[in-house]
């Protein structure tokens, strides 16, 4: 894997932990906590919510859902 994908697919993994570590989260808490764009934290939100492992209860507010995920020890 190049390491541009890389360091995406580990930040996308730790926007999620962070969101279940939360509760509920809004975009801008992601841009703030990543130091990232809003355009790529939306994306990366995204991905998580393509994957069922977030959903939107509110615009602009994420949480996880009951997916079950295993996360590395």
């Amino acid at each position: 894997m190049n390491p541009a994908t890389d360091r995406m697919l580990t930040r996308i993994k730790d926007v999620y932990l962070y969101i279940l570590d939360r509760g509920i989260v809004t975009t801008e808490n992601v841009v703030e906590e990543f130091g990232i764009t809003s355009r790529t934290a939306q994306r990366d939100l995204n991905v998580l919510e393509y994957n069922e492992l977030i959903t939107s209860p509110a615009r602009g507010k994420w949480t996880t859902t009951k997916k079950k995920v295993k996360l590395p020890s």
